[in-house]
């Protein structure tokens, strides 16, 4: 299964159960695969592995004599993809991957809580997305599994490509084209080339889900370099009516959102997320439920109770009994105006205020970037606007243009912000954070929570 021999052939016979990659978490009877980093070899850690309960490791023929029971391979990482790889077929589990700019970690988790009204679902777990992390999620599969939600992450050409071909969907699906990455590739034209390999290990007539809002998509789409399967069907959604599903009607309330889809025959759906963008993500979950037989009713249970992954616009209530929308998750100009969006729709509390950090790997247009954010808050949006970071200095600029200068607070000291926040805010207002992950916003989202604010 992953292109090994055993290395004595008198341990031929012993049972293995799980396989582990991290030697501070063995489990009796696994597996442990020696990963080598930058910094590490996991096979330094092989034998205290095998003391510890480990019934077997993966040794790389390089590395010499194994200290104890051993497949023998070429390359342990390569060993493990081949592995879950002849795994999910020899399961006969039916894929479906999750490609995107922004949403694919929502829609993951969208798709999961829709299919599993009707199948037994595995889903990745966290931001397990990688050249790593996916064959690890298929190799923490129940062998019984119907149908397995992958997500698929990428900074590059080839890295979807390789997922793809690894874990073969059936399905698949492109939240959208953002800039996050053009540090890495350029331009958003390359961001929807390496996006759109997630075709390339497609199973033949499988069908493509795909945000028909971006003409990016299907410009790629028609490239005679694109690799995609024979008999592939399309289907598109997105907020343009010209979709094959797009919103018929949207109706934001305090803590969830009701929307009714062409598709859907017009019948009312709850989503108990905030957000147009939501509504759309949530269209691409429809299509593969649909596309899979769910019915109408264990739709609406699926939506109903669907369970994010976390600081995706979490609310959050703090001590004093303030609302905090937590997006400190990860950030593009994307994001951040699908987020500004939620903040301007919230009613009835005394003042919106938003916390925006800098947006990060965004290239060498990064500054106007920010700037074109800024320029996207209004007053009907939000009442106070506090930043933090260097580049979103940007933001406070172009903010500048409509919002009142004395209600905007530009900060590059994260302690020194904290303080002058929570110094403004009251009980009765909401705040959003938003930055990407490397901003560490969640501080400011833990001090707000925690504080006795003043009325």
């Amino acid at each position: 299964m992953c292109g090994g021999h055993v290395a004595d052939a008198g341990d031929s016979d012993i049972t293995i159960e799980g396989v582990v990659t991290d030697s501070r978490k063995i489990k009796p009877g696994c597996l442990f695969i020696p990963l080598a980093g930058d910094r590490f070899d996991g096979h330094d850690f092989a034998g205290d592995c095998l003391s510890a309960g480990a019934a077997a490791v993966l040794w790389a023929e390089s590395r010499g004599v194994a200290p104890g029971p051993a497949v023998i391979v070429d390359d342990t990482l390569e060993a493990m993809q081949r592995l879950a790889k002849s795994y999910l077929a020899a399961c006969g589990t039916k894929v479906v991957g999750i490609t995107g700019s922004n949403g694919k970690t929502t829609t993951k988790d969208l798709v999961s809580s829709l299919l599993a009204t009707t199948f037994k679902v595995h889903k990745t777990q966290g931001n397990f997305n990688n050249h790593i992390g996916l064959p690890l999620t298929i190799l923490a599969m129940p062998e019984d599994t119907d149908i397995a939600v992958l997500e698929m992450g990428m900074s590059g050409r080839g890295e979807i490509e390789l997922l793809s071909k690894l874990a073969e969907p059936e399905t698949a699906i492109v939240t959208n084209i953002g800039e996050a990455h053009l540090l890495q590739l350029g331009s958003r034209l390359e961001i929807a080339r390496a996006k759109l390999e997630i075709l390339s290990g497609m199973k033949q007539g499988g069908l493509f889900v795909y945000h028909g809002d971006e003409p990016l998509i299907a410009q790629v789409l028609e490239e005679p370099a694109t690799e995609k399967p024979e008999g592939l069907k399309l289907f598109t959604f997105g907020l343009d009516g010209s979709n094959d599903d797009s919103p018929s009607g949207i109706m934001f309330m305090e803590e969830k959102t009701v929307f009714t889809s062409r598709a859907g025959g017009n019948v009312p759906l709850e989503l108990p997320l905030l957000g147009e963008h939501n509504v759309v993500n949530a269209l691409a979950a429809l299509a593969v439920a649909r596309h899979y037989g769910v019915s109408e009713e264990d739709i609406a249970e699926g939506l109903s109770h669907v369970q994010l992954t976390g600081m995706r616009i979490e609310t959050v209530v703090g001590t004093s009994g303030i609302t905090i929308l937590n997006d400190a998750y990860n950030s593009s100009p994307i994001a951040v105006k699908a987020a500004i969006g939620v903040l301007g729709k919230k009613h009835g509390y005394r003042k919106k205020i938003a916390v925006l950090g800098d947006m990060l790997e965004l290239g060498p247009a990064e500054e106007e970037f920010h700037r074109e954010v800024g320029r996207f808050l209004t007053p009907e949006k939000l009442d106070i606007l506090f930043t933090y970071g260097p580049l979103s200095d940007k933001i406070a600029e172009g903010a500048a243009e409509n919002l009142d200068p004395g209600m905007i607070f530009a900060y590059h000291d994260k302690s020194e912000l904290i303080k002058m926040l929570i110094s403004m805010l009251h009980p009765k207002d909401v705040l959003l954070v938003k930055a990407s992950r490397g901003m560490k916003l969640e501080e400011v989202v833990d001090a707000v929570k925690k504080s006795n604010l003043e009325i």
